[in-house]
C-alpha cells in the first residue's frame, strides 16, 4: 500500500486509523492520496483501474464536524420512497478523512469482489459509519439532533457483501491452473 498525505494532519496517525477501521480486509496495491481541498468541505474518488483513492478535505473546516449521511434505513410508500438524513459528528480532520477514505475504500472492495458497483453510496457511508462509531466513538443522529439506534442505520451485512475481495488475483490464480489439473481447495474438493 502507497499512502501519501499532502495535508498538515499526521501520515502515520491517517494510516493507523484507516489500517484499524479496516481490520483484516485487504490493501496489496492500494494507492491512497490524501490532500486539501480546493474549496469543497470534503471529497473522495475511487479509480478502480489504478486501485488509487484520493481524498480531498476542506482546510477551512470547524469541529465536530457534523457530515450528512446516506445510512438510514428508505421508507416507502405507494408512489414514492425517502430516507431520513442522519449525520455522523466527527471530533476532527482525522475523522473526516478516515470517513471519507472508508467510504472509497468500500467502493474499492465491492469493485474487488466483482460485484455492480453502480447506487453503492449508503452501502459505502453504513461502512465508514460503523467504524468511526465502533473504532474513535462518533454519534449518528437524526434530522432533530437525536441520537439514533443502531438497528436503523446498521442493517445490512456488509462484509458478507465483499467477502469474495478477500481472495486476491494471486490466491485465486493458485487455486486453479490455466488448462492445467485443479489445486488447493478444488483440487481438495474433487
Amino acid at each position: 500500500m502507497i499512502f501519501q498525505n499532502r495535508t498538515t494532519l499526521n501520515t502515520e496517525r491517517l494510516q493507523d486509523m484507516f489500517l484499524t477501521a479496516i481490520g483484516g480486509w485487504p490493501v496489496d496495491g492500494l494507492d491512497i492520496r490524501i490532500r486539501y481541498s480546493r474549496g469543497a468541505d470534503f471529497s473522495g474518488t475511487c479509480f478502480y483501474e489504478r486501485s488509487r483513492l484520493h481524498v480531498n478535505l476542506g482546510g477551512h473546516l470547524r469541529y465536530p464536524y457534523r457530515m450528512r449521511t446516506y445510512v438510514a434505513r428508505a421508507s416507502t410508500s405507494r408512489s414514492t420512497w425517502w430516507k431520513p438524513l442522519y449525520t455522523i459528528e466527527l471530533a476532527d480532520g482525522y475523522q473526516v478523512v478516515t470517513f471519507v477514505l472508508l467510504h472509497e475504500y468500500y467502493h474499492w472492495l465491492v469493485r474487488r469482489a466483482e460485484r455492480n458497483t453502480r447506487r453503492k453510496e449508503a452501502m459505502c457511508d453504513r461502512f465508514a459509519t460503523r467504524a468511526l462509531v465502533d473504532h474513535f466513538g462518533a454519534a449518528v443522529r437524526c434530522p432533530k439532533g437525536r441520537p439514533v439506534p443502531r438497528g436503523e442505520w446498521d442493517f445490512q451485512d456488509l462484509d458478507r457483501f465483499v467477502a469474495r475481495a478477500l481472495l486476491t488475483r494471486r490466491a485465486t490464480s493458485e487455486l486453479v491452473q490455466p488448462f492445467g489439473e485443479p489445486t488447493g481447495l478444488f483440487a481438495e474438493a474433487m
